[in-house]
């Protein structure tokens, strides 16, 4: 009988193990309780997730391959595909910042390239606690350093992305990287295990025992002991991981391999395994011939998780072609074994067979959970808060000055500007927009890729959060000029074995799915990360959306920068009065958290994406921006910011000013343009609502009567915060 603490220590709960020994007929051994802890942990099984995955509409237009596969590809047009998908490496970043956010850095350029496709920008989205709380000064330096530092090296372009704080995080941030790649429609490779009798190759870097046991560490919460869990953090190597990029390529540009894929989470168990069950064939491989940095056991080959390796499936009679390619980017490669007919894994070392583990048994078998739910009892107490409770403002220039150094809105250049945004000379629209916007060197036309969520929002309201985080990565890029056709999504939640943590998470993704379908945007790729939780406390639900756009003329995107003195500022669409809910406006003057959150117009939306996109094309925008966090004010503020120009709005304002200025309406784009005429004629056509409401002029932000800020004071207190903590 195995004990309860060996099982834990593998990820397995006692009700697992007995699944296990009742489909087996007998005692497992312990290389089969190692990989059953690592096939079956939440990380690589999605057994609390994957009934509620399947809500989502994965099929379109755009789809070239969907969910299930390393990335998520779509088809751009004139012949070529872009791949894309967002990870977590939630865990690791908070062991350990710098290899834990540089090496989720390089698993998704892997995910991003095993499919055939040359990664040209990354995104990140980013979650800590407070910048008072002792550790975030730490995590954020460390986390920042380590997406740079390989993305910079590695040569891809972080283009983009978020960084939020709030207190939820304190003992769980969040690292969310996002990988975008462009390659041939015809060219596209798939991690599957084919043909009987065709070499397995292990390529790459040399195995040693970092990260071992990490998708099971991924797949637990926290507590006070979490530093014991260091040694599951694996190191990362961007240069190594430069070498195999460009060999992976080459080697894809002959007639050589059937299949492909990173050794990522659990990894040379979870490549085998899941490489096999796509194909429906068996392997045999012989662990004595893994290349490895030290004496290592066949239980820690099969676990270790270090970077920069790949198992590959060549065509038999191509094994020579396949080690020069290698060879010649000074890389290990390996055969260590073969395709087989039999369903299973077979493991020989010294070739003495050690181990005999059905494919299905470890993928198609895993335990699924179907999770009670219940509906927590903060919700009746915060959504229905009444804001007329809240005491007006008198000093708003004042109030917009605290919410500009506040830390969700502070300036984060100091952040961003660690990171290379322009390597590869693709990139129109850098950090600081309100989508990324890369051009595709080939054909000329554009990629808009973005990433958002309010966990505020979520926190209030899971449902409706989720859907308002879709919309505003909507907004993102239809205000950039795209068109948006899929996402990726990447579903950061507390502990799934609390009811009220599994009722957030079934209500996000119902909202998921159910805007995914009404705004006919496809979910092409995702991942999901439980068990954000230290010591009994979660995290806020925080379902981060990335969403891709393409684009025709992506030269014309319109940036946040103001551009021309006496050029007109306009409002399209509408802002609501006092729609607060989970807002900035609440959270950093008030200190709360509640409130109805913003309504959603999907139809207007549809319309303000024709709209802009036949005014970007027209090359009549000069600059552009949705309203979101903040409201219009912080939305003027910004494009202020950007420029160094001031203007001077008329706002119709009916009601309360707060309640105007800081609403955070779903629908509504600041725009300027020098081609009044052509902007009101677009806006009948696509029956968009659409006001003049100012001029750009001077070098303060004036809104009628009740703010008047130079910009350059703005400016100084938007840079406060990080100036003060992280510079």
């Amino acid at each position: 009988m195995v004990l309860k603490s060996e099982l834990e220590a593998r990820g397995l709960k006692i009700e697992e193990y007995e699944l296990l020994k009742k489909k087996l007929n007998r005692e497992p051994t312990d290389i089969e309780l190692d990989i059953a802890g690592a096939m079956w942990s939440e990380h690589c099984s999605y057994k609390s997730s994957k009934l509620h995955l399947k809500k989502f509409p994965t099929t379109g237009k755009y789809v070239v391959i969907g969910p299930g596969e390393n990335a998520g590809v779509v088809d751009v047009g004139d012949g070529f595909v872009a791949a894309f998908k967002m990870e977590s490496h939630n865990h690791p970043s908070f062991i350990e910042p710098y290899q834990g956010a540089a090496t989720g850095v390089g698993g998704i350029l892997r995910d991003v390239f095993t499919m055939g496709a040359r990664p040209v920008l990354n995104l990140d989205a980013l979650f800590f606690g407070h910048p008072d709380y002792e550790k975030t000064k730490f995590l954020v330096d460390g986390v920042v350093r380590g997406v740079g530092d390989y993305g910079n090296c590695v040569g891809v372009p972080t283009v983009g992305g978020q960084t939020t704080f709030d207190e939820c995080y304190n003992t769980n941030n969040l690292v969310n990287a996002f990988t975008l790649g462009i390659g041939k429609k015809d060219n596209i490779f798939l991690g599957v295990a084919k043909g009987v009798g065709n070499p397995v190759f292990y390529v790459g870097s040399k195995t040693g025992r970092d990260g071992i046991h990490g998708a099971t560490m991924a797949s637990s919460s926290f507590d006070e002991n979490y530093e014991e869990e260091r040694p599951a953090v694996q190191v990362g190597d961007p240069f190594t991981e430069k070498l195999l990029l460009e060999a992976c390529l080459e080697l894809m540009s002959r007639d050589v391999i059937e299949g492909i894929q990173d050794m990522g989470a659990a990894g040379l168990t979870s490549s085998s395994f899941e490489m096999a069950e796509r194909g429906k064939v068996g392997l045999n491989l012989y662990l004595d011939r893994v290349p490895v940095r030290e004496k290592m056991t066949p239980n820690e080959i099969m676990l270790s998780e270090s970077q920069e390796r790949m198992l590959i499936i060549a065509k038999k009679g191509k094994e020579d072609e396949v080690k020069k390619i290698f060879d010649k980017w000074s890389l290990d490669a390996e055969v260590i074994g073969e395709v087989i007919e039999d369903k299973s894994i077979k493991l020989f070392w010294d070739n003495n067979l050690v181990a005999d583990i059905d494919v299905s048994l470890m993928v198609d078998n895993a335990p699924v959970y179907n999770r009670p739910t219940k509906k927590p009892e903060y919700i009746k107490d915060i959504e229905n808060f009444d804001f007329e409770t809240l005491k007006e403002p008198d000093d708003y220039n004042g109030v917009l000055l605290k919410l500009l150094s506040s830390p969700d809105l502070s300036s984060k250049h100091l952040l961003y500007e660690q990171y290379d945004s322009t390597v590869q000379t693709n990139t129109i629209l850098k950090p600081g927009s309100d989508a990324a916007v890369i051009r595709i060197k080939e054909t000329g036309k554009g990629i808009s890729a973005t990433t958002d969520v309010n966990p505020r929002y979520v926190y209030i309201n899971p449902y409706k959060g989720t859907r308002l985080a879709f919309i505003e990565a909507y907004r993102n890029l239809i205000t950039v000029g795209s068109k948006p056709i899929a996402i990726t999504d990447c579903l950061n939640f507390g502990n799934p074995e609390n009811p009220e943590i599994m009722w957030q998470f079934a209500k996000a993704t119902d909202g998921l799915a159910d805007i995914c379908k009404d705004m006919d945007v496809p979910v092409v790729s995702g991942n999901v990360s439980f068990y954000n939780e230290t010591a009994g406390s979660n995290i806020y639900p925080t379902p981060t959306v990335g969403m891709v756009g393409i684009m025709n003329k992506p030269l014309n995107a319109p940036s946040v920068s103001l551009k021309n003195e006496n050029s007109f500022v306009y409002l399209a669409g509408v802002i609501k009065d006092g729609e607060l809910g989970g807002s900035m406006y609440l959270k950093w003057i008030f200190d709360k958290v509640c409130g109805k959150l913003p309504s959603i117009n999907e139809e207007l939306h549809k319309n303000l994406y024709m709209f802009m996109n036949s005014c970007v094309d027209a090359n009549i925008i000069n600059a552009a921006h949705d309203v979101s966090d903040g409201g219009i004010a912080v939305c003027l503020a910004e494009m202020c910011m950007a420029s160094g120009l001031g203007v001077e709005v008329n706002l119709l304002i009916h009601e309360r000013v707060d309640f105007y200025l800081f609403s955070e309406t779903q629908g509504a784009v600041v725009i300027e343009t020098s081609n009044a005429r052509k902007l009101e004629e677009n806006a009948d056509k696509f029956d968009i609502p659409l006001l003049k409401i100012g001029v750009v002029k001077g070098n303060s932000l004036k809104i009628n009567n009740v703010v008047d800020i130079e910009v350059e004071k703005l400016r100084k207190e938007n840079n406060r915060l990080f100036e003060k903590l992280f510079k």
